[in-house]
């Protein structure tokens, strides 16, 4: 999913989760208790990113490059997955590897990360975090103490048929049983015959775990408490799953989304195949395109993902950065972060590759707003964001919640059975020493 973590956004009371992994003991962490270490040594570093697709990445380097000739970033591009890429993050911190300098995170690794010592505690003091949304300056700490800079963010939008939903009188839905309701009359219209209801991202793999925790949030739950223990043996885990499950076998959702990940269910949404779709908010661009590629362009409107009985809770993606502690340069690699991380990159990235800025103000400008109307939308999506599980065992944690939802929606497993088996399987990893 990370390939694509275009944008999201702002406040939201951070989940303050601690990691029973731990207990209760302060993290000794990369630079001993008590805060960051010092940060030495100026000269070449080396950003260890996942690919720069468009070419925006590159050119910013040039221009700290050319404003620092002495302290020169080299862009090192990692493969498209995010599971590759963090695969070779753990590789280069177990080898103790000084060839990644700066590296480009995901979200949820930061725990893991930190709790390992692979990365170094940053100084808050000296990023501008008041101005950041505050649930994604959360995603960057362990323990309460920063180990990585937001860079951008993502969060889960309801796209819709704004075409469709005029014609039976419709808004956009604020709860479950809305979006079910909006979509018998829209099926009723001759033009929305054989049209699909609601689709998100629900094959076996980190996007069920987005969903899944999507859902969860939305219908009252958590996946973890405000202590890091599983709570999914709640009822409210269970109408959240629940409604995933009724959703396939009702045919409100179509089986085929079974398979979808991000792209299927973005082909499906721009051929017009379906009358709502979650998605990040990349969507957005590529279903507009006039080239022929959509069928949907300028017909469809962004909302705020629906819940149980009102607003549901999207889940928060995006990407941090964090120092190496195996690292040369460290100071150099401190003052890049400070610079690469501030809001004028913010606004170009989001311009120029759709990736949400981490930054409050930057929602509330006038000529993003023209070119990225969603934004609105977005902002108040992540007004009420939630991380995914912040466990040390990420790899895990996910594998445990995919492995039974997956089950309950294909009917392997009741709903019971199927979070009776990952209460316990979460309980296990997350009691780990």
């Amino acid at each position: 999913m990370r390939r694509r973590q275009g944008l999201a956004l702002i406040a939201a009371a951070a989940l303050a989760v601690g990691l029973s992994a731990c207990g209760s003991d302060e993290p000794s962490g990369p630079s001993g208790p008590g805060g960051p270490g010092g940060f030495e040594g100026r000269g070449p570093i080396t950003l260890a990113s996942g690919k720069d697709t468009t070419g925006t990445m590159q050119a910013q380097l040039d221009r700290w490059n050319a404003e620092h000739p002495d302290e020169k970033v080299t862009l090192i591009e990692l493969p498209e997955s995010a599971d590759e890429q963090r695969r070779l993050f753990i590789q280069n911190a177990q080898s103790k590897s000084e060839a990644y300098t700066v590296l480009n995170m995901d979200v949820i690794w930061t725990a893991e990360f930190a709790a390992n010592q692979w990365i170094d505690e940053l100084p808050a003091d000296q990023f501008p975090l008041d101005q950041m949304i505050p649930a994604v300056v959360e995603s960057g700490k362990y323990f309460n103490r920063l180990y990585a800079v937001p860079y951008n963010t993502n969060a889960g939008l309801l796209f819709y048929r704004k075409d469709l939903l005029d014609k039976v009188g419709a808004q956009p839905p604020k709860t479950w049983d809305e979006m079910k309701s909006i979509c018998d009359k829209v099926k009723a219209l001759p033009e929305a015959a054989g049209i699909g209801c609601y689709a998100g991202q629900f094959d076996k793999y980190e996007g069920l775990t987005v969903n899944f925790s999507e859902a969860v949030d939305s219908a009252g739950g958590q996946v973890v408490d405000s202590e890091g223990k599983p709570t999914v043996n709640t009822e409210e885990a269970k109408k959240g799953l629940q409604f995933l499950v009724d959703g396939f076998a009702s045919g409100m959702i179509p089986q085929e989304a079974i398979t979808y990940k991000e792209e299927e269910g973005r082909r499906a949404f721009q051929d017009g195949k379906l009358i709502f779709h979650r998605q990040w908010p990349y969507q957005w661009v590529l279903a507009n395109q006039t080239d022929g590629s959509s069928k949907v362009a300028g017909k469809f409107g962004v909302a705020p993902l629906p819940g149980l009985n009102g607003p549901g809770r999207s889940t928060l993606g995006g990407a941090n950065l964090a120092i190496s502690k195996f690292a040369k340069n460290k100071a150099t690699a401190l003052d890049f972060i400070k610079w690469f991380s501030n809001p004028e990159n913010a606004r170009q990235n989001m311009q120029a590759n759709s990736l949400a800025p981490v930054y409050s103000d930057l929602y509330e400008d006038s000529a993003l707003l023209e070119k990225f109307p969603y934004l609105t939308a977005l902002k108040e999506s992540l007004s009420t964001a939630r991380a995914r599980p912040r466990v040390v065992y990420y790899g895990d944690t996910t594998a445990a919640i995919q492995e039974n939802a997956y089950a309950a929606i294909t009917k392997a497993k009741t709903v019971d059975q199927a979070l009776a088996d990952m209460q316990k399987q979460l309980e296990e990893v997350t009691s780990r020493k």
